[in-house]
């Protein structure tokens, strides 16, 4: 490896920006450059630089250590958002855990900085200019796993599997009161009322067959912590279910919602978290589990009521 040590002192003419300076001196593409600092190569009066955006002025040494033959990829960046943690990814889709408090996609609103719009942003950075494609959602307040296509043939593979009810939904959830039965399962038809509500309904053309399964794994002393699996997954399904048995979700806003009010539960968001997630993969056919810890909210909650 034939080390090249190269070095300029900057002028009026050419203070600015280091990359572009980093740019001049080493005769390589803004891509090589952004790699050359990255890779610790470069440092300004002596002292190594890793920012391609640090302003240099008249009488400031630049320097770089680099081989000529070697090609120096840009490192990926952490990407830091409060919307999402990034779990899995490949050519073909995303895997993100949602934080509560952030919508999935817009409503008629067009509200701004939507989980679809920032995984877009986040997508946009990569080489091939990828957007979100949504497959599915989860309510504003409520927090955990989702899968985005990245392309749209990808994802209408997994719309189709949600369809057949092939992929594995888990969820936590504490509601208020103690549940009796150790496990069961919830089945009825889903209707909208005008102002978007969800409630249980006779069967109709207009209704929706909604099935949810639990399974008790905690009791306290007024609350109860359920494991939840999606059998079908339409709109509040869970929250509607838990409420007209009478164990609403704590803190929801829409459900019951004295029930679901509770001294110790101070949090603005739901007590409802999508903790498990597993598909096919829409190319290999490989099966794809992914697991979600219990966000701070509802550990801290459980911590106390022990």
């Amino acid at each position: 490896m034939a080390m090249t040590t190269l070095s300029t002192t900057i002028d009026a003419d050419n203070a600015g920006r280091v990359d572009l300076v980093v740019r001049q001196l080493s005769g390589s593409s803004h891509s090589q450059v952004r790699g050359i600092v990255d890779h610790c190569c470069m440092s300004i009066n002596g002292k190594p630089c890793d920012n391609i955006a640090t302003p240099v002025v008249a009488g400031d040494v630049v320097s770089i250590r680099f081989d000529p033959t070697q090609r120096y990829h840009e490192k990926k960046k952490h990407w830091d958002d409060r919307t999402f943690n990034v779990l899995f990814e490949d050519n073909h889709l995303i895997v993100v855990d949602k934080s509560a408090g952030t919508l999935t996609v817009p409503t008629d609103r067009n509200e701004k900085n939507t989980l679809v719009e920032r995984v877009s942003v986040y997508l946009s950075h990569s080489r091939g200019k990828q957007q979100a494609w949504v497959v599915h959602r989860l309510d504003r307040d409520v927090s955990g796993l989702l899968v985005f296509g990245k392309h749209e043939p990808i994802a209408e593979r997994l719309i189709e599997q949600f369809k057949q009810r092939k992929p594995r939904r888990i969820y936590a959830a504490i509601v208020a009161g103690v549940m009796s039965n150790d496990s069961g399962t919830y089945r009825s038809h889903l209707a909208t009322s005008k102002n978007l509500d969800r409630y249980v309904t006779r069967p109709s053309l207009k209704t929706e067959l909604a099935i949810t399964h639990y399974r008790v794994l905690k009791r306290m002393s007024d609350t109860t912590l359920v494991e939840v699996t999606l059998e079908t997954g339409k709109r509040n399904q869970i929250r509607v279910h838990f409420a007209d048995a009478g164990h609403p979700v704590l803190g929801d806003p829409r459900y019951k919602t004295k029930q679901a009010m509770h001294p110790r539960w101070i949090r603005k968001r739901i007590a409802l978290h999508a903790k498990s997630l597993g598909f096919e993969h829409p190319i290999s056919g490989k099966a794809m589990t992914f697991e979600s810890p219990l966000p701070s909210a509802l550990e801290k909650f459980l911590a106390k009521n022990r």
